[in-house]
């Protein structure tokens, strides 16, 4: 038994602030996998990864250990496929636009999406407030070849390594390392098999980073990956210290997603997509104008075809809440702050997240904001609606929601929207 055999001395070499050789990371990630490394190593090997790092090479081999514990998918499609992944944020709808937008132009979108925790939203949550839509696609080829989109969960041969780590690294405080977060979005992405992919990096209270020298750091590690692994990659970096659009929730954002499809729908939201659309539609080297698309209502009709295509109505009502509670301004001013994290804890709170992993939600809970950041707002004016089916939960959302709602003389100057792109 050759020495990278013994989790021991693996662990000994990255607390020693040594670098892990290929032999060592291909087969620790295997035999943590199978179960043989046991759970208590491996999080003594995060945490030694949590303090002294890893390198550009042992990075991207990480990833490549990682994607290999699993299936890779092989699209056989006739288009260029192109996806998207945001780290997310609070009133994040824009996927349920992106995709069927950026196949209205051509492309293929192969979303592989997961669900919300805590105050982030979870785009399969939000659909499966849709009557009858379901997550489950059992051939993700055929529906980009027919429809040209398709939002789905990720299954359990996909870049499985990454699920059990993942689920170690959240009760060891070992998630912030930004070599782990870079290797785990990445290697289910380049799993799901597309042949580029745009990365939304949040920046702001709402996001995982809250620096944006912590966010181009991150966007770097994935830029770097990615070519290591031969898929073209952009990031581009973004706003998320107020919540995105008017809605955070589920059922609300999908409404939301909807008129944006429809030729309305908050600026900000519309802004991001076509941001992202254009990006995407470079990368897949398709020269279409999305906001064209967007206005044409052809994308609205790609959606329509998704949404059936996983067995939803996309015409069915959405659900509504039992009970709607009205928060108010109370002074005279401009909306001066509406924090983006405040706003997700609420919805939240509210039922729309959950605290732990297979928690149920409730596809009406959110919250919608009746009005924004610069807005002048009076004494008693309604400023934002509490979405639930459970009343009680009311008065803490209430609180959280009021921390975040700042009311002043004038308001605070914006940040913009996009801050940077990386290629």
């Amino acid at each position: 038994m050759t020495e990278f055999h013994s989790a021991v001395d693996v662990i000994r070499t990255k607390r020693d602030g040594g670098r892990l050789s290929n032999e060592q990371i291909d087969w620790v990630i295997d035999a943590y996998t199978r179960g043989e490394v046991a759970p208590e190593q491996m999080s003594a090997l995060a945490m030694a990864i949590f303090l002294r790092g890893m390198d550009a090479e042992e990075i991207s081999r990480w990833t490549a250990a990682m994607i290999a514990s699993g299936e890779r998918l092989t699209l056989d499609v006739d288009r260029p496929t192109v996806d998207k992944h945001s780290t997310g944020g609070v009133g994040d709808k824009i996927t349920l636009i992106l995709a069927p937008l950026v196949a209205a132009c051509g492309a293929a979108v192969p979303q592989l999406s997961g669900r919300g925790l805590g105050h982030t939203g979870g785009t399969l949550d939000k659909l499966e407030s849709i009557p009858g839509w379901s997550g489950d696609v059992p051939d993700l080829a055929a529906q980009l070849r027919e429809v040209g989109a398709v939002i789905a969960a990720a299954s359990a041969n996909l870049a499985p390594a990454d699920r059990k780590l993942y689920a170690l690294r959240d009760v060891t405080s070992t998630v912030e390392s930004i070599p782990l977060i870079a290797s785990s979005i990445m290697s289910k992405k380049i799993a799901s098999g597309p042949e580029s992919l745009v990365l939304d990096v949040k920046v702001g209270s709402g996001a995982f980073m809250k620096t944006r020298q912590q966010a181009t750091e991150l966007a770097r590690t994935m830029l770097a990956i990615g070519q290591a692994h031969g898929v073209a990659t952009t990031a581009v970096l973004t706003d998320m210290s107020t919540p995105l659009g008017r809605t955070a929730g589920n059922a609300v954002e999908v409404a939301e997603a909807v008129e944006v499809l429809q030729g309305g729908g908050p600026q900000d939201v519309v802004e991001l997509t076509v941001v992202l659309a254009r990006e995407m539609l470079a990368l897949a080297g398709l020269d279409v104008d999305p906001a064209k698309v967007l206005a044409s209502g052809e994308a609205y009709e790609v959606w329509g075809r998704m949404i059936r295509a996983q067995g939803g109505d996309p015409d069915a009502p959405l659900p509504r809440p039992e009970h709607v509670e009205v928060v108010t301004a109370a002074q005279d001013g401009v909306l001066a702050t509406v924090d983006a994290l405040a706003v997700g804890v609420a919805a939240w709170r509210l039922g729309a997240g959950r605290a732990a992993p297979g928690d149920a939600v409730q596809s009406a809970a959110g919250v919608k904001l009746l009005a924004t950041r610069g807005d002048t707002v009076a004494t008693g004016q309604p400023i934002a609606e509490l979405h639930t089916d459970t009343p009680d939960v009311v008065p803490a959302a209430r609180q959280a929601l009021l921390e975040g709602i700042k009311i002043a003389e004038r308001a605070e100057e914006n940040s913009p929207l996009v801050l940077d792109v990386l290629r």
